[in-house]
């Protein structure tokens, strides 16, 4: 099993140093990938523009887009920045897609939240035909540059559901999920799910299965860290539901942390993302030791 590490950047504190520290110490480590996510109502730093300093930072991991929420843009321009992405990391690019789960996002967007499983259908279809030299409408010049994997990056569907996996098995390459408490169980179920989903659809080729987990590593109050981090993050579903997940929050000492990455690997995972609830690099000096050592 491959382990990522994204860049702690739903975390307090993100600075110019954070992305610069992160990534050059992700891309020297035992990892396969770097990573950020997209949230628009929350302090985070943007996606694209992250994952743009992270692919001119580094040359050895993959760049992963986790994840676009695609009903929320135009398509044809997140398709051009896309593009520019892997040619900026010279094809070393997967990204995943979805439709999200906060309301809010789409509204700070004036997007509609109508239809939007159909729209992602939808959108990733235009995604591939514009990267294969389509023109945007009759008469467009082809919208460029041209993308350095063929056909365009990898793209993993943020899926969980029978009928989102059903969709998804007609044109992901994967899927990217999420386990906050790393449970060995229900990471165990999903990838199961996954795989019959596109044996259903008839697929010769196996799903990319991908989840991850909130963790902390290598600071004081570890523990108390990680349900600070939770909580803020949840918040936006409940002030009770955030409360009960970062009291449970499980990933914040060595031991935990080898657990999960054993369970992910036994329920048949192919890559496991560890999101930091920290930008303390001494967060990334401890992962990178207890995974080179793993």
């Amino acid at each position: 099993m491959q382990i990522g590490v994204a860049l702690p950047t739903m975390a307090r504190g993100y600075t110019r140093a954070t992305t610069l520290d992160w990534c050059r110490g992700i891309d020297s480590g035992p990892f396969s990938s770097i990573s950020c996510g997209e949230r628009i109502t929350f302090h985070n730093q943007e996606m694209l523009v992250t994952n743009a300093a992270a692919a001119a930072l580094t040359e050895n991991v993959r760049v992963f887009v986790n994840l676009i929420v695609l009903p929320t843009h135009p398509i044809p321009v997140i398709a051009k920045q896309i593009a520019t992405l892997d040619v900026l990391c010279d094809g070393r690019l997967t990204v995943g897609v979805g439709i999200g789960g906060r309301e809010h996002d789409y509204l700070a967007a004036g997007a509609s939240m109508e239809r939007r499983h159909q729209r992602l259908d939808d959108g990733v279809a235009q995604l591939r035909s514009l990267w294969a030299g389509e023109p945007a409408f009759e008469g467009a010049d082809p919208l460029g540059p041209p993308v350095v994997q063929a056909g365009g990056p990898p793209l993993l569907a943020g899926a969980m559901g029978p009928k989102a996996l059903a969709r998804a098995a007609k044109w992901a390459d994967g899927i990217s999920g999420f386990s906050i408490d790393a449970n060995a169980e229900g990471m165990a179920v999903a990838a199961a799910a996954a795989k019959q989903a596109w044996l259903t659809e008839g697929r010769s080729d196996a799903p990319h299965i991908v989840s991850g987990c909130f963790y902390s590593l290598g600071v004081e109050d570890s523990q108390a860290t990680l349900g600070r981090f939770t909580y803020d993050y949840l918040e936006i579903f409940g002030r009770e539901f955030a409360q009960a997940m970062s009291d449970d929050a499980p990933v914040w000492n060595p031991d935990r942390l080898l657990l999960a990455l054993d369970d992910a690997e036994s329920a048949g995972v192919d890559e496991f993302i560890l999101v930091p609830g920290t930008v303390d690099p001494r967060c990334l000096d401890a992962t990178i030791e207890l995974v080179a050592n793993r």
